[in-house]
């Protein structure tokens, strides 16, 4: 019986964008700028080194850009391994991925609390709960936290129609104050607050404008994560698989550019050394209320980066829930997760019991708050790193293995272009765990990293009884079962 899930009309490539750009530009551009000009050592470098990772990113965005309409079906990179490299491989970057989803739900829990604490100072009232990692916890956070994951929880069980619906609502919104923010900050452009050009102040390891470019690959790959929603939703496509592919590679290059256009534009409007150490988050909303002090416009445009914030903190909360729960049904439907996650709601076809695990793990995250921020981000980031080059791993085995599979889209380049894409994510993964490089994620995320595989490592072993139950051709036909009618379906759209 086929898995296709029953909406009424699947979404269209501006839904997928939304799903993509959205989950990929949150809060970070609004309450870390300043941390990014720190450790590249001014806006320049910073907004350099996303330059740096778009010409990186490029061709992983291409090499999804092939494999989401060639295997148009949910997991991903857990899809692909699988079908390239085998169960084993597959399971690797599944849960890794997994992990690196799972995270950033607790993630935007802790910010979307604290950025509505701004709004409404209110839910700081009184003593804090208790501390954590130098965080004070406070009920109104725990509360809001829960009513905005139970929201999320509804909207995305109700079906992706709905959920994508609020996305583009919001991605729109997100764009706008992005957008309004460039063009505030050009009008108060003044190079002398581009300078010193290059600085380390000493929140990195680095001792040159070129050190500083690359420092910004530590995190950048958390902060353009997301796009990987694309092809866990693509089952849910109401046109061309081909051009869900093509968001995906669109999103990446949007937000590249949305993040360095704001490092540059911001980064000029104000000294950019004062910005980092006198600046409190929301970074953007607060600079902006320095540049325009006195005024109505620095309080308007507070609120706004403070509403914009919110709203990219949404954005990504809604994408990922999707996003998370496609890729755990995926995994159950080869039972290297419990197959229980597996089960569809017979009316609006989502998968339901995964949405419950997203639920409890956005829960969890007000009751930790911002002190494991830092960690979380960096060990989210080499997961993903993980996962992207699999990615293109998978694209060098397919085009060898199985070059007759239906390929509504060949990436320009070929096999060398996947190959660059590849090993520039090895290199990366590799400096991300030597001390000392500028893209070393610290010692916290790399413990979390091996702790996160080591459980994985257990949960394989704990499902293993239920796996050998199925033959493989069983687990290989549940994976990829809807993958034929996809296919078919796009050849009547051409």
């Amino acid at each position: 019986m086929s898995n296709t899930p029953q909406t009424k009309k699947g979404l269209g490539t501006f839904d997928f964008f939304c799903v993509g750009f959205g989950a990929i530009v949150g809060v970070g551009w609004a309450v870390s700028l300043n941390k990014w000009m720190a450790s590249a050592g001014g806006p320049v470098p910073a907004a350099l080194g996303y330059l740096i990772t778009l010409v990186l990113m490029v061709p992983v965005g291409l090499c999804f850009a092939e494999l989401v309409p060639m295997l148009p079906v949910a997991g991903g990179t857990t899809a692909f391994t699988y079908r390239a490299f085998g169960e084993k491989a597959s399971y690797v970057a599944g849960w890794l991925t997994l992990g690196a989803f799972l995270t950033l739900m607790p993630w935007e829990a802790i910010y979307v609390v604290d950025i509505a604490s701004i709004l409404f100072p209110a839910l700081k009232a009184g003593a804090p709960l208790y501390v954590l990692a130098g965080s004070d916890i406070y009920l109104g956070h725990i509360v809001v936290g829960t009513i905005i994951a139970l929201f999320f929880f509804c909207i995305n069980y109700k079906g992706a129609d709905l959920a994508a619906g609020l996305q583009k609502v919001l991605c729109i919104f997100l764009i706008g104050v992005g957008v309004l923010s460039m063009v505030c900050g050009l009008v108060k452009f003044d190079v002398n607050n581009l300078m010193p050009v290059y600085e380390n102040i000493g929140t990195s390891a680095h001792n040159s404008m070129f050190g500083g470019m690359f420092a910004i690959l530590a995190t950048s790959p958390f902060f353009l994560c997301g796009f990987e929603n694309i092809p866990q939703a693509v089952e849910d496509a109401g046109g061309s698989h081909k051009k869900v592919g093509f968001t995906v590679l669109l999103s990446i290059i949007m937000a590249c550019l949305f993040y360095a256009l704001l490092l540059f534009c911001i980064g000029a409007a104000w000294p950019w050394q004062d910005f980092y150490l006198n600046t409190e988050s929301p970074a953007a909303a607060n600079v902006f209320a320095k540049i325009f002090a006195g005024s109505a416009m620095g309080n308007v445009m507070y609120i706004l980066l403070c509403a914009g914030a919110l709203c990219g903190l949404l954005t990504t909360w809604n994408s990922f829930f999707m996003g998370t729960a496609n890729l755990m049904m995926a995994l159950a439907r080869t039972h290297m997760l419990p197959f229980a996650l597996s089960k569809r709601s017979a009316k609006t076809g989502t998968p339901v019991n995964a949405l419950i695990v997203c639920l409890v793990a956005s829960i969890v995250g007000p009751f930790l708050g911002l002190g494991l921020i830092d960690p979380l981000t960096t060990f989210s980031a080499a997961a993903y790193v993980v996962s992207w080059g699999l990615a293109a791993f998978c694209l060098i085995k397919l085009r060898k293995t199985e070059p007759n599979l239906p390929r509504p889209y060949k990436i320009p380049g070929g096999l060398p272009m996947a190959w660059f894409a590849a090993l520039s994510m090895v290199a990366i993964l590799i400096m991300m765990f030597i001390p000392g490089t500028p893209a070393y994620i610290g010692g916290m995320a790399v413990k979390m990293f091996l702790a996160w595989c080591v459980v994985g490592v257990a949960m394989f072993l704990a499902t293993a009884p239920s796996r050998n139950q199925k033959s493989p051709e069983e687990r290989y036909n549940n994976l990829f079962a809807n993958a034929a009618q996809h296919h078919q379906k796009d050849l009547m759209m051409d």
